[in-house]
């Protein structure tokens, strides 16, 4: 019997409506939801059910939103008795990884968040960074393109290493622009400019990465009862300095998710579950190994048939 990794997604898989139909039908649900408009002092729930989604994309709102939604899914799967034996999340996902985990407590990680995305906004002026999404292209031929322009006084840098021929860039919008025409010229597929507010992941977030330093100093963290694999180093994390240590290097370092992928799968792993908005991780799982077994767990109906496969193969 393989091990359960449950995943929990990052920003860009938030939607209006997310964990509307779980908190119609479950009090904890409800419990979560009011707790974190307590925590928030705003109605973040209603943002979440009613919209409208360009408010609800704004980096500040959509990291306590999916954070929310995402742990709302988790809860529910561990009243149906679903449980993981490792966690981890793409970016703000890991926020999520540690609540899941029992480092983090939700209040705790709901504030955080939200900060964390008001500091990832105001780190750099509207429009001095950007991010672009690299297909086909290898991580040694496209770090080698970035460093070259980055010597050249245009900082740009890997930032998300996805899955095989999947890698996007971050750092100053001309930085972007010039490796993402090198790495066309040089074989790369596509280069595709994301629609982002900021240069996430590069060296540019570094004072972003100083504030949220004094935000997790208040914040309690305690050793993970379950391992958490880490953006930063692909490899678990437990202790709690070691954990505030890596969400600060995390701002600015690049995401390893192919690599915390495969590690999960080196010790065992065989059944992954996203669980949150969307299907984006499960979408990349599945390009790093063909032969996972993959679930999404988004709202009510999908839970459903998740439990009910996963008990099935696991019995």
């Amino acid at each position: 019997m393989g091990k359960i990794a449950f995943v929990f997604p990052g920003q860009g898989s938030q939607t209006v409506g997310m964990g509307k139909d779980l908190f119609e039908k479950s009090e904890a649900a409800k419990d979560i939801f009011r707790a974190a408009d307590e925590k928030l002092g705003y109605s973040l729930s209603q943002l979440m059910f009613s919209g409208p989604q360009d408010e609800l994309t704004l980096t500040t709102n959509a990291q306590p939103a999916l954070l929310t939604a995402s742990y709302v899914m988790f809860q529910a799967l561990s009243e149906a008795g679903i449980k993981p034996d490792y966690t981890a999340g793409h970016s703000l996902g890991e926020y999520s990884a540690l609540v899941a985990s029992g480092s983090l407590s939700f209040d705790d990680a709901v504030y955080t968040v939200r900060k964390r995305g008001e500091f990832m906004e105001e780190a750099v002026p509207n429009g001095q960074g950007t991010m672009a999404a690299i297909l086909g292209m290898g991580r040694q031929p496209l770090n080698e393109i970035t460093r070259q322009v980055t010597e050249g006084g245009n900082p740009v840098q890997l930032a998300n290493i996805n899955c095989p021929g999947q890698i996007v860039i971050s750092g100053s919008t001309d930085g972007v622009k010039q490796a993402s025409e090198l790495a066309k010229e040089n074989g790369a597929k596509r280069a595709i400019p994301l629609d982002v507010s900021g240069p996430f992941h590069s060296s540019l977030m570094k004072p972003a990465a100083s504030r949220l330093k004094e935000v997790l100093e208040e914040v309690t963290v305690i050793d993970a009862n379950i391992p958490v694999i880490s953006n930063v180093i692909a490899a678990p994390i437990y202790k709690p300095e070691e954990i505030k240590e890596k969400l600060i290097e995390q701002l600015y370092s690049p995401v390893l998710w192919e690599d915390s992928v495969k590690k999960m799968l080196s010790v065992g792993v065989s059944t992954f579950i996203e669980v949150g908005p969307g299907k984006v991780l499960s979408g990349l799982i599945k390009k790093i190994d063909r032969s996972a077994r993959i679930f999404s767990v988004s709202d009510k109906e999908s839970l459903l048939k998740t439990v009910e496969s996963v008990r099935g193969t696991n019995v």
